[in-house]
């Protein structure tokens, strides 16, 4: 699961279709939630307003 977040990471920074804006706080709430393992539903609500953004990288690991 690590090396799998750490490739959402990834595919955030790069990804073109989210603002530049967002994917410090996207990026900054993921790594929350990697040190705090039972926060999924708080990664999940506060990724809420971006998940259209961010849901194709996600599916596309295979995590959706």
């Amino acid at each position: 699961m690590e090396q799998k977040i750490a490739k959402v990471v990834e595919e955030i920074k790069n990804a073109t279709h989210i603002d530049e804006v967002d994917k410090p706080a996207i990026i900054a709430k993921i790594e929350e939630w990697r040190e705090e393992k039972a926060a999924l539903s708080d990664l999940s609500n506060t990724l809420d307003k971006w998940w259209l953004k961010i849901e194709p990288i996600f599916a596309e690991l295979g995590l959706v």
